[in-house]
């Protein structure tokens, strides 16, 4: 297996259990708490953020060691905040404007959001030059 499909590999992981907390967290705050939709859903993603960042240096980007660790989380957090905004704008759409459950809007929006991820984190995460 080459190393691109092992990096989407471990990324899928680590999305997963990012999605696993985002999800959680946003229907136990939405259904348990009643706490507003929009609201949650910026609660869950921010801490699903800091998970996902911690598995995605460790596990999944060949991180470039040159950026220190505060650049790294806060160009990720900056990247994370723009798929925030596309998660967002879908659930207001899907749920706000149309009759569509939230639980389902935020399936949908965080699907478009993983694909933006992988990309974004790819581009500015990884080593350019493939050395140490």
């Amino acid at each position: 297996m080459n190393k691109l499909m092992k990096q989407i590999l471990r990324f899928g992981l680590v999305g997963v259990i990012a999605f696993l907390v985002d999800y959680g967290l946003f229907l136990l705050l939405t259904e348990v708490c009643r706490i507003h939709y929009l609201v949650a859903n910026v609660a869950a993603f921010l801490v699903s953020v800091i998970v996902n960042y911690v598995l995605s240096v460790k596990f999944v980007f060949d991180v470039d060691k040159r950026r220190g660790t505060g650049a790294q989380f806060t160009f990720f957090t900056a990247m994370s905040a723009v798929g925030l905004g596309i998660n967002e704008l879908m659930l207001w759409l899907l749920s706000g404007l149309l009759p569509v459950p939230t639980s389902v809007s935020k399936l949908a929006a965080t699907a478009v959001v993983m694909v933006y991820n992988f990309i974004s984190r790819k581009l500015f995460l990884e080593r350019k030059d493939g050395g140490n």
